[in-house]
């Protein structure tokens, strides 16, 4: 990889780090601060819900405007979401203002994720792709670890300041990425690809059945469906379960995001070179599915806990395998792809936390059935289907 190509890719793990640390700030505080204005659960799940459906809803459209515009704009814009979005956040207390921050929210997201990832596609060779996206993924999860801990020192000195400093980060990433980030596309952007002025999003999904790149958007849903399902019911289960603290809690998730970083920067890209996509995609959905097996049987907190790093590996390595794969699967059409991509996992991240908080609430462990019965079809999909599509070979580059 040449020294021009590492750094538009750093200026992209920045984009992206910022961008999800940013909003990972705010989740230690978030429960303090739904509670001094008089919300519970109920909102806390709304947050979640609402920023996933207004992705789900403009992650197609994004990719179509990441196709047409050019990359650089639609990450700047969704940048700018987030930013105004974490601005919305701190200075209103109205619930419904804050749910209408976590939509502007999750617009931004949908704009600014398929263009990084278009981004990648545009700057790497077939075989460096992997890389591109592994790194990408890497500077992700580096938010997601980072984020929360800088949000839990920032409210020492006040409930709201984490929004404050969120926001300004944002808009920091904004400015930077003004000045620093350059066009991707070779090509006018508007001449790429003639798509349909009006295509609808169910248009779009029933385009996206007939693509080749079909099944690993399956299995993108599938993975994020489980994924959330599993987070969103984690602390309360082993807080029942075992009597775990929240700061052994914390040290589950922390590790976990500790975990996916170093997969992503060491291992996915030799594991892909070696092995290939869809052999890597196998082995791993078989490991997240025996973690889900697994812990039907933990039977302490430690257990669970080595069994949840596992499981999180493997959907570690999963997530940007998956990119790499419908990216090569793509063509010319990397906007679009990335953009149903989004799509597909906005639907799990939907979907798995509210289908697992009511399965919760009828029994403990049926989340974690509800998980494993998915997967296990999902693995024999993807089995079926490769052996489908033996004679479609990726080219190496």
């Amino acid at each position: 990889m040449s020294a021009q190509q590492r750094k538009k890719l750093i200026v992209l793990m920045i984009n992206m780090f910022i961008a999800i640390g940013s909003f990972g700030i705010i989740i230690p505080i978030l429960p303090a601060y739904l509670e001094s204005i008089h919300q519970g659960g109920t909102a806390a799940g709304l947050m979640i819900a609402i920023f996933a459906g207004a992705q789900l809803v403009f992650s197609p459209i994004a990719g179509k405007w990441t196709d047409q515009y050019g990359r650089r704009k639609m990450i700047i814009y969704g940048l700018i979401g987030l930013t105004l979005s974490m601005f919305v956040f701190y200075a209103v207390d109205s619930i419904w203002w804050l749910y209408a921050s976590r939509i502007i929210g999750g617009i931004g997201c949908a704009l600014l994720v398929p263009a990084i990832f278009a981004y990648v596609a545009d700057i790497t060779t077939m075989s460096q792709r992997a890389k591109g996206n592994s790194l990408v993924s890497a500077a992700m999860s580096l938010g997601i670890v980072v984020g929360p801990g800088i949000g839990g020192f920032l409210a020492d000195f006040g409930l709201k300041v984490p929004f404050l400093f969120s926001a300004i980060v944002s808009l920091v990433a904004v400015i930077f990425s003004l000045i620093v980030l350059e066009e991707s596309q070779t090509e006018q952007p508007s001449a790429v690809l003639d798509f349909p002025e009006e295509e609808s999003m169910a248009k779009k999904m029933v385009r996206s059945i007939k693509m080749p790149y079909f099944i690993p958007l399956i299995i993108t849903l599938s993975m994020s469906f489980g994924l959330m399902a599993y987070e969103s019911i984690l602390g309360l289960f082993v807080d029942n379960q075992f009597g775990a603290t929240p700061q052994e809690i914390a040290v589950m998730i922390t590790s976990t995001g500790i975990v996916s970083v170093i997969v992503q920067l060491f291992m996915v890209d030799r594991m892909v070179s070696r092995f290939g996509e869809v052999t890597v995609l196998n082995i791993f959905l078989g490991v997240a599915t025996a973690g889900f097996i697994l812990t039907l049987f933990a039977s302490s907190y430690m257990l669970f806990f080595g069994i949840t790093l596992l499981i999180f590996l493997a959907t570690s390595i999963l997530r940007p395998v998956l990119n790499t794969l419908i990216s090569k699967m793509a063509g010319n059409e990397q906007g679009f792809a990335m953009g149903m991509n989004n799509a597909y996992m906005s639907v799990g991240n939907v979907l798995g936390p509210m289908l697992a908080g009511m399965l919760y609430d009828v029994k403990l462990i049926y989340p974690f059935v509800l998980g494993l019965v998915l997967l296990v079809l999902t693995l024999f999909t993807t089995i079926v289907w490769q052996k489908r599509s033996i004679h479609i070979k990726l080219e190496k580059v």
